[in-house]
Parts: C-alpha cells; sequence; structure tokens
C-alpha cells in the first residue's frame, strides 16, 4: 500500500487476510492492553487507532479498520487514514461555505448581467471562492504531509500486528 498518494487526502487500502476476523480483532483487543504507543478503540467488526493525545497535532492522522469476515479462515481488512473527525468536518464545512458563496455570488453576478447592472463585485467574489477552494485543498494537502509520519507509525504498528513483523 502506497501512502504516498498525491491525490487523494484519505487514503484508503484493503488487505485480504489468511485468518479469522475474530482472530484478528482479537489481535488488535489484545494490543490494547498491553502497549501504550498508540490509543484503540473497537466498536464491533471496526478498530480505531490513534495517536496518544501528548503527541497529537492538528492534522494527527487516525487509521479505521473494518475487519470482516469472508469465511471461515479468511477475512478482509478495509484501512482509511484521516484525520480527526471534528477537524474533517470542520474543513468540509469550509468547503460546503465556499461551494455555497461561489453559487450564490454566481448566480447574482449572472442576473446582474442579463439585467445589464454592475457586476463585477459578484465575479470578483465568486472568482475568488474559487481561489480560495483551491487554497483550502493545498492546506489539505500540507495536513496530509504533516501528519505522514504518524501515518507510517500507524501502519507499522497495524502491520505489526497482523504479520507479526
Amino acid at each position: 500500500m502506497s501512502i504516498n498518494n498525491d491525490i487523494v487526502l484519505r487514503p484508503r487500502f484493503k488487505i485480504e487476510l489468511s485468518k479469522n476476523n475474530q482472530e484478528v480483532l482479537k489481535a488488535f483487543e489484545e494490543a490494547k492492553n498491553t502497549q501504550k504507543n498508540f490509543i484503540i478503540s473497537r466498536v464491533d467488526d471496526h478498530v480505531f487507532i490513534k495517536i496518544p493525545k501528548a503527541d497529537q497535532h492538528f492534522w494527527s492522522p487516525q487509521l479505521h479498520l473494518e475487519i470482516m469476515g469472508v469465511d471461515k479462515n479468511s477475512c478482509q481488512l478495509f484501512g482509511l487514514f484521516g484525520p480527526n473527525p471534528t477537524v474533517w468536518t470542520m474543513f468540509m464545512f469550509f468547503h460546503f461555505i465556499v461551494a455555497g458563496l461561489f453559487l450564490g455570488f454566481g448566480i447574482w453576478a449572472y442576473t446582474n448581467w442579463t439585467l445589464k447592472t454592475d457586476f463585477a463585485i459578484q465575479l470578483f467574489v465568486a472568482i475568488f471562492m474559487i481561489v480560495l477552494w483551491i487554497a483550502l485543498y493545498f492546506v489539505g494537502r500540507l495536513g496530509k504531509a504533516t501528519g505522514r509520519d504518524q501515518m507510517v507509525l500507524l501502519h507499522n504498528f497495524m502491520n505489526g500486528l497482523l504479520y507479526g513483523k
């Protein structure tokens, strides 16, 4: 799995395992009690691995794993790296606000244009929203780059539990 994906802000991966899903979930449950480097929580077939509060920064990632049984001897692990859900929600909120303002000012500019009145301010704000949206994208990329080392730690920890490395 390549963590250095240049386009996706929240990398996903899928692993086929030749273990029962309950064995894999049990390994994460045991690690929860035996190690202190990561915070592990489990809800049904979902495992969340986070960086401890003392080591977290604004862009610290977390690893969400869903372990689904295929049959008695195999399972599929679906993984998703992402920021703290609060950070992600705030980030998406900003995207929706920018999109809404772009649409609103775009419609206002078009209306003024068809009415043959001045529309320069509305057009400027609509174009500025495009620039702001691009800036938000690059801020997200910067955040991903800031959390990359911790993503590698989370990924290596997961691999150590799954494969005994």
